[in-house]
């Protein structure tokens, strides 16, 4: 069945899906909406990017929970393999949880990550293939092949939990991204019974402005690229 979306910038036709299997999908068989062709702002960049910085050290303000919905809401529209989401976010904000993720944190990191308002799980789901349109070719391959569906989450909630700090910082969060985690210890903590399992965590909030300090060096392109 064909349907016209006029509400789009320019006028988009796309195909709904009969097919019990493929329902809550819809295939885009002709596309003309706008899609910008040009950079964004340097201050834009600066924020995402050039004076972002990893951050340990959060002010007491409060974070929202509908901001980490609104952070969801932007992540979720980053590209993945097969467009598809095994990314899971578990957002430790209670003094209960965070006791719980405190036993599992190094000794490094347990102090900073207790502090923080927000502490995010970033995880996986290992039957994210399960979401996918039944039927389809990658959901087939995928369920037939365990090894390439287990780096196919690792590897794109990898990318979603990048997705994940771009937002927040887009948001006006600052990240402290890590490691640093007993994931045995988190994943019987968190997810016992569950197909999800931890990839890494982020802390998040509002700066508190005392960890300012110079740009730590990066490779010059000519170290780490190449143009064939």
């Amino acid at each position: 069945m064909l349907q016209h979306v006029a509400s789009w910038p320019k006028p988009l036709t796309v195909r709904l899906a009969n097919d019990q299997s493929q329902r809550g999908y819809i295939k885009i068989t002709c596309r003309y909406a706008d899609m910008p062709d040009e950079a964004i702002s340097a201050a834009i960049l600066d924020q995402l990017f050039r004076s972002a910085r990893s951050t340990h050290a959060f002010s007491a303000k409060p974070v929202a929970d509908e901001t980490l919905r609104e952070l969801y809401e932007l992540l979720k529209w980053g590209p993945t393999a097969f467009n598809a989401q095994p990314g899971r976010y578990v957002f430790v904000k209670s003094q209960g949880a965070k006791a719980r993720l405190g036993e599992a944190l190094s000794s490094s990191n347990r102090a900073k990550t207790l502090a923080a308002p927000v502490t995010c799980i970033v995880a996986y789901d290992t039957r994210f293939y399960d979401q996918l349109p039944a039927g389809g070719h990658a959901s087939g391959l995928l369920r037939g092949n365990a090894s390439l569906a287990e780096a196919t989450a690792f590897r794109n909630s990898s990318l979603q939990g990048a997705y994940l700090l771009l937002a927040a910082r887009a948001l006006g969060l600052a990240a402290g991204p890590m490691s640093g985690f007993d994931p045995a210890h988190l994943n019987a903590e968190f997810f016992a019974n569950s197909s999800w399992t931890a990839n890494f965590l982020v802390n998040l909030g509002y700066p508190d402005g005392s960890e300012f300090k110079p740009r730590a060096a990066r490779l010059p392109f000519a170290e780490c690229g190449q143009i064939l």
